[in-house]
């Protein structure tokens, strides 16, 4: 969320809303990817994106540590 324009953060674009989570785990690590989904605000067709491929990536280790990809779409 924090990379979202802090002045558009009241419109379903950017907002948790928009947002999807995908969890997997494995080995006792939980992956985490953050998609943006305009396509769920009222008003967007679907499938519609304001990003080529917007995404971010997570790891959350069995000893309590979340650290983020350092992918940068």
């Amino acid at each position: 969320m924090k990379r979202f324009p802090k002045e558009s953060t009241r419109q379903c674009a950017f907002s948790p809303k928009s947002l999807e989570l995908i969890i997997g785990y494995q080995a006792g690590w939980y992956f985490i990817r953050v998609n943006h989904r305009v396509d769920q605000c009222p008003g967007w067709g679907p499938g519609v994106t304001l990003e080529f491929d917007w995404f971010e990536l997570y790891a959350y280790s069995p000893d309590g540590r979340l650290e983020r990809y350092p992918y940068m779409p």
